[in-house]
């Protein structure tokens, strides 16, 4: 399995004014599964795609990615663990401004690849940017951009791809055009894709739909016949 959660909390303050973002969750989630997970604002949605992530740390249970034990990293392994096996898509594209589309996804090949140039000229290619990877953020409409962000995050193949509503920015015909991306990705990469959403339409492309209310999974049910994101409506 990709992703094994079990007995997880995830607790902010202390005392009278603690605040249980996750509670007792349990989650496990095998290689190229692609699950969008719904919920209210406050839900615990983002947090557990940041515990997943290593960018927070549980409280207490155990989360185990890839085969690694999450409480067993020390701040060097974090860093380590994120920059080999996950991949970030925000709803803020959080581009470089300064650099063209093509030296915002090389600056994270680098990091790991010794033919950074060539693995970002590849991936941009890969969605539908072959023609525009000299060109700056700004000079980009909100849907390019956010294809840049999908590069960026595809660059170094991670397992694991995690995105923070990343249709939110976006309009109906990009937005759309974003998802089928990241569902073809799953497909045919196998790559794990964990999508947070507060639009239950998009639960309809994924392999499986996680429902959260506070900090508990409410729901978790498998879609037998996916739809194809290119169909998909709202």
């Amino acid at each position: 399995m990709t992703i094994e959660m079990s007995e997880v909390w995830k607790t902010f303050g202390e005392g009278h004014t603690a605040v249980h973002a996750l509670r007792d969750l349990d989650l496990v989630g095998p290689q190229g599964e692609f699950s969008v997970i719904l919920g209210p604002s406050g839900s615990g949605k983002t947090t557990l795609l940041n515990l997943v992530g290593t960018i927070d740390d549980a409280t207490r249970g155990r989360i185990e990615v890839t085969g690694i034990d999450l409480a067993n990293l020390d701040v060097d392994g974090k860093v380590k663990f994120r920059r080999e096996s996950v991949g970030f898509v925000f709803q803020f594209f959080n581009l470089i401004p300064t650099l063209t589309a093509a030296e915002n996804v090389e600056l994270v090949a680098d990091l790991t690849l010794d033919n950074g140039a060539e693995r970002a000229a590849e991936v941009l290619n890969q969605v539908g940017l072959g023609d525009r990877m000299h060109h700056f953020p700004a000079e980009l409409s909100g849907g390019e951009q956010q294809r840049v962000a999908v590069a960026r995050a595809l660059v170094k193949q991670p397992p694991i791809l995690l995105c923070d509503e990343p249709t939110g920015e976006l309009d109906f015909e990009t937005g759309r055009m974003v998802l089928d991306l990241l569902q073809r990705i799953s497909r045919d990469a196998k790559q794990t894709v964990l999508l947070v959403t507060h639009n239950a339409a998009i639960g309809e492309i994924a392999d499986r739909v996680l429902r959260l209310r506070s900090g508990k999974i409410v729901d978790d049910v498998r879609n037998a016949n996916p739809v194809d994101a290119c169909a998909l409506t709202w």
